[in-house]
């Protein structure tokens, strides 16, 4: 089981944010997380990364029970891509720098690195489709690019789960097509670590989140296989406001009445 979560809350100032919240992961599925904003994602995602504990219920990250397990150790096999994360790299740091600073979970490089480290790093540069910009500062990168090092930098440690949290944000819509192919190939690689993708948008979802998780004010609304959820009588309910799903292909697409 990669998340076994049974019955989790978390209060804060009185206020419960995280609602009884029970989600299983298995090994080999990969999930879409979708919710509105406030609707408790983060919360969800810092608590999985053992960054906070839950008020009550159990929680089990990659086999892992909460209270039995260094959360140090823990995050190390999970990668976390996120716009939280984007804004602590510094501006004149370089891909290949950040690439190969995933390996100790660190923001800057400051561990000796091995031949091999900057081979992998390469690798993963040329695998993401940035080897041609792997030499310029971060900030002078796209955003679509700036999300390639990123996702690289969280392979570079062969993290067991990989949460790509509303990766697509600010991406225009070419850009945002060349970073879901790329996700794509990702979790079709006999490598590929399990993968959670949290998104406001039913269009991103690929056809490889076979799983979704619905999110509403900080309770599980539904969970299940991804062709059941996405519906238009579902949606509408989830959404609160009449919606139109339509599917082009592997793809869908949501409009409002």
């Amino acid at each position: 089981m990669i998340i076994d979560a049974q019955h989790v809350s978390w209060r804060r100032e009185n206020k419960e944010v995280l609602k009884d919240v029970t989600w299983q992961v298995k090994k080999g599925e990969h999930w879409c997380l979708v919710g509105l904003n406030g609707s408790g994602k983060t919360t969800l995602l810092k608590m999985i990364n053992g960054y906070i504990w839950p008020t009550t219920g159990s929680l089990s990250v990659l086999g892992r029970p909460f209270g039995k397990v260094d959360l140090r150790k823990l995050r190390q096999k999970i990668g976390w891509v996120s716009s939280a994360l984007e804004g602590q790299i510094r501006g004149h740091a370089l891909p290949r720098d950040i690439v190969m600073s995933g390996k100790f979970a660190s923001i800057g490089l400051y561990d000796e690195v091995s031949s091999e480290d900057r081979e992998k790093a390469d690798e993963l540069l040329e695998r993401l489709h940035a080897t041609s910009f792997s030499s310029r500062p971060f900030g002078t990168l796209s955003t679509g690019e700036k999300q390639r090092v990123l996702i690289a930098r969280a392979l570079m440690a062969s993290p067991e789960l990989l949460i790509l949290d509303e990766s697509c944000n600010g991406l225009d819509i070419l850009a945002r097509e060349r970073l879901l192919s790329l996700i794509e190939q990702l979790a079709k690689s006999e490598s590929a670590p399990t993968l959670i993708f949290v998104t406001h948008h039913v269009d991103e979802i690929l056809p490889c989140f076979t799983h979704s998780l619905l999110l509403k004010e900080g309770a599980v609304y539904q969970s299940g296989l991804t062709r059941d959820l996405m519906t238009p009588e579902n949606m509408t309910a989830f959404y609160g406001g009449s919606v139109i799903i339509e599917r082009h292909g592997t793809r869908l697409s949501m409009a409002v009445r």
